[in-house]
């Protein structure tokens, strides 16, 4: 019989995944659809299907994670399936990171405008910045995953000795100092983050200064300019409340090996994480124009909705 608590975590992580599921999967319908079409897609449109990808991942590692918790929490704790998922986590997590910070840095790049000689040599290579971003960003997921994979190894080579009764305290040892590096190895997310923040920083200062020069500018056009600078400001604001919870989700979920309650906070930790792989692809929607369009006419059940070829915002 499941407790409350575990009934809850289920039923939450259920409509979670379900939800995410159909927005990054929209995301990845329509722009993968556009791009079989027309043979080409734009830097933009390519980042945020990725995007899209690695955060359907997540959800399914997730979602058996979850059940795993739930229901096989012995084989959760300390079966060699744990040690896979956690790999699989590291090397998808970390992608979905450094790709959201891609989009940061495009967003701010393209958007943003200032006269300072840096930011104007890289907003003029924009393409090229974004481009090795993401090559940079496929290299630094692999090697995370690999410095895992190695401790895995060994790992899981101990715990078959364990299992005959003997070294049963370098085991535990081994076993402590693999969770450990697990925990450290989310120092490798800490660059993104503070690029993250000063992207949108600097895209937000942009949009609040411009927002100010328009005000001596004639009424009709400051009302209509103005509201779509709060729309996008909003739409950043609600990116970076979402991005800053998911950084809080898996810090804690990677740290609930040393804490108490462990099994508590793991599934405090998942929901959060879930919210935030869900809730932002429909941030994405709504602050792209093109997306927007075919969701809404999709609910509408219009025909010919998924029609490739307009173009969209560039606010995320």
């Amino acid at each position: 019989m499941l407790r409350l608590s575990s009934m809850g975590f289920l039923v939450l992580t259920t409509i979670q995944f379900i939800l995410g599921m159909l927005g990054n999967g929209f995301i990845g319908w329509v722009n993968g659809s556009s791009w079989f079409k027309s043979k080409r897609i734009s830097l933009h449109d390519f980042v945020i299907t990725n995007l899209a990808v690695s955060r359907i991942v997540l959800l399914w590692i997730l979602l058996i994670d979850g059940i795993l918790l739930v229901f096989f929490p012995k084989l959760h704790d300390e079966g060699i399936i744990m040690q896979i998922i956690d790999v699989f986590w590291t090397f998808t997590n970390h992608l979905n990171i450094w790709l959201t910070t891609c989009l940061s840095v495009f967003y701010c790049l393209k958007v943003a405008s200032f006269s300072h000689p840096m930011f104007l040599w890289l907003k003029w290579r924009v393409s090229r910045v974004v481009v090795w971003m993401l090559l940079s960003t496929l290299l630094l997921s692999c090697c995370s995953a690999i410095s895992l994979i190695r401790e895995f190894k060994i790992y899981s080579v101990l715990g078959g000795i364990d299992r005959t009764g003997n070294m049963t305290e370098l085991f535990r040892k081994k076993e402590k100092e693999y969770k450990l590096i697990h925990v450290l190895g989310t120092l490798w997310d800490l660059p993104p983050l503070v690029i993250s923040l000063i992207s949108y920083f600097l895209l937000i200062l942009s949009l609040g200064r411009h927002m100010r020069q328009m005000h001596q500018d004639c009424a009709s056009s400051r009302d209509l300019s103005t509201e779509a600078h709060r729309r996008a400001i909003r739409v950043i604001l609600s990116f970076l409340f979402l991005f800053l919870l998911y950084y809080l989700s898996f810090y804690v979920l990677t740290s609930s090996y040393f804490l108490p309650a462990t099994k508590m906070i793991a599934k405090i930790g998942e929901v959060i994480a879930m919210l935030y792989l869900a809730g932002h692809s429909y941030v994405l929607i709504l602050g792209n124009s093109k997306l927007k369009q075919m969701f809404v006419a999709m609910l509408r059940c219009e025909p010919g909705c998924l029609k490739p070829g307009s173009k969209g915002s560039v606010y995320p």
